[in-house]
């Protein structure tokens, strides 16, 4: 596909749509929106602009259409896969101004929030009434809502309340062609054709734009107990993980942390809440919620018994909330704590959770095969392993080029055999489009094809992602 540039006269047009003051082509705010957290990959847009209504975008990729200009969205720019990237420059149209949380609804538990609220702020606006909206992903600071609906986000959470999926009734969506519809209703049940709401959940920005998000809610429980089980063994803690389930458990999240990941995260924020023994080579950070204190406790100490099984060091029980807060903050940061301590790339790999233990053995093998180190950390609960893969002694070519690529396409083959897939919550975007082929037949990539040209029929929005 051939791209035309912007011209002066359209930047004009655009100026009239949403104002000189909410368009930029300044190099500094290029720059600014040119990269997301994808290694260190950088492509400048020719303009950056910021709409506040589903008009605004409207009448904006009216013009891109008639013009071939692509345009990429873009929420907070926390992507891991590269998805807001703007790899054939032309148009950013940054969400950050759709910012308002409209309505709470407490009598149905639902809520109508704009794509560029920040997911702990939209979080914290529901608990204040004693509700619950679940999705939390590591980066729930400082990522929008939005974002998580582009890329269906998980985070530690989902393991008993789900994705973000499942909690998405509805949207407001600005077709590439410059429509504004409504892809469902706002409804718990709804069979009326086809689900162009959960067609719209993880498209990656590539079939719309979301204006506006309808959610439900739950109710927030009431209490939580958090324990951090220390295993002297890496394939124990995985064996661990669909134990617990199986004897009847659903923890609220159970995440898995490999030895590097932990000390790498200790030494990071500088924190000494974990004593980090010498022969320990994983942890299992456990929690458990509801509206009964002594039922979770009682649960809590089953599995600690169960626990007691494998071979581990001494149970943490977390007896504060600033011991919950600290621990907590160990998990949520280990993904910067690996990225300032190393090169490396992530991969976000996902298998049925019983089939943990030989998922991670595969990695490790393929490490040994390839010289390279890995670190494993994730959501353990719903078998959603991030895989930091170490740059070390290896060469920028080997890096950079194949070698690295095989390594990653062997790994994503054993996720397949394991009916698995290659990504559980951060998307294909970019960095990962090429390996679509290791988990869908050339018939379901050829369908997925077909609805974006239905969608786009010009391949204007956030061209070049995830079939390239």
């Amino acid at each position: 596909m051939t791209y035309n540039k912007i011209t002066p006269l359209i930047i004009e047009k655009l100026k009239q749509i949403v104002g000189e003051l909410h368009i930029f082509f300044d190099s500094e705010s290029l720059a600014a929106y040119g990269h997301d957290e994808t290694e260190k990959l950088l492509f400048l847009p020719e303009v950056v602009i910021k709409p506040r209504t589903a008009k605004e975008i409207g009448d904006i990729l009216i013009i891109a259409n008639s013009e071939l200009i692509p345009v990429t969205p873009r929420g907070a720019g926390t992507g891991l896969s590269g998805g807001a990237l703007p790899i054939y420059g032309g148009i950013i149209i940054s969400m950050e101004r759709f910012n308002q949380i409209l309505e709470i609804d407490e009598l149905n538990l639902q809520a109508t929030v704009e794509p560029g609220v920040i997911n702990e702020v939209f979080q914290n606006a529901v608990i204040e009434l004693g509700l619950f909206y679940p999705p939390d992903p590591a980066s729930k600071g400082s990522c929008f809502i939005g974002g998580n609906v582009a890329e269906s986000a998980g985070g530690p959470k989902c393991v008993k309340y789900g994705t973000t999926k499942d909690y998405i009734l509805n949207l407001e969506v600005v077709l590439p062609t410059g429509e504004i519809i409504l892809t469902g209703a706002n409804t718990l049940k709804n069979a009326t054709g086809y689900n162009l709401t959960q067609l719209m959940v993880g498209s990656e920005g590539t079939l719309g734009i979301v204006t506006k998000i309808f959610v439900k809610l739950l109710p927030y429980p009431k209490h939580n107990l958090l324990i951090l089980v220390p295993f002297r063994s890496l394939d124990e803690a995985c064996s661990a993980v669909s134990q617990v389930f199986r004897e009847g458990f659903i923890p609220s999240a159970m995440e898995l942390m490999e030895r590097d990941a932990l000390d790498w995260v200790m030494r990071y924020i500088e924190s000494s809440i974990v004593k980090l023994e010498n022969d320990i080579q994983a942890h299992l950070l456990i929690e458990l919620d509801g509206n009964n204190m002594e039922v979770l406790l009682n649960e809590i100490e089953a599995i600690a018994t169960l626990m007691g099984k494998y071979n581990i060091a001494d149970i943490l029980f977390a007896e504060s909330d600033a011991q919950k807060k600290e621990l907590w903050k160990l998990r949520r940061n280990i993904n910067e704590a690996v990225t300032s301590n190393a090169i490396s790339k992530e991969q976000d790999t996902v298998v049925p959770r019983a089939e943990l233990p030989k998922l991670v053995k595969g990695i490790k093998k393929i490490g040994e095969n390839y010289n390279i180190k890995t670190v494993c950390y994730g959501h353990a609960g719903d078998g959603n392993l991030h895989i930091r893969i170490i740059k070390g002694d290896l060469s920028d070519e080997q890096w950079n080029g194949q070698y690295i690529k095989k390594a990653i396409a062997e790994i994503f083959l054993l996720c397949k055999q394991l009916n698995g897939t290659i990504s559980g919550e951060h998307g294909i975007g970019l960095i990962q489009q090429e390996y679509m082929g290791i988990v869908f037949s050339e018939k379901a990539l050829s369908l997925q094809k077909g609805i974006k040209k239905a969608f786009d029929p010009n391949s204007i929005l956030n061209p070049g992602k995830m079939f390239g």
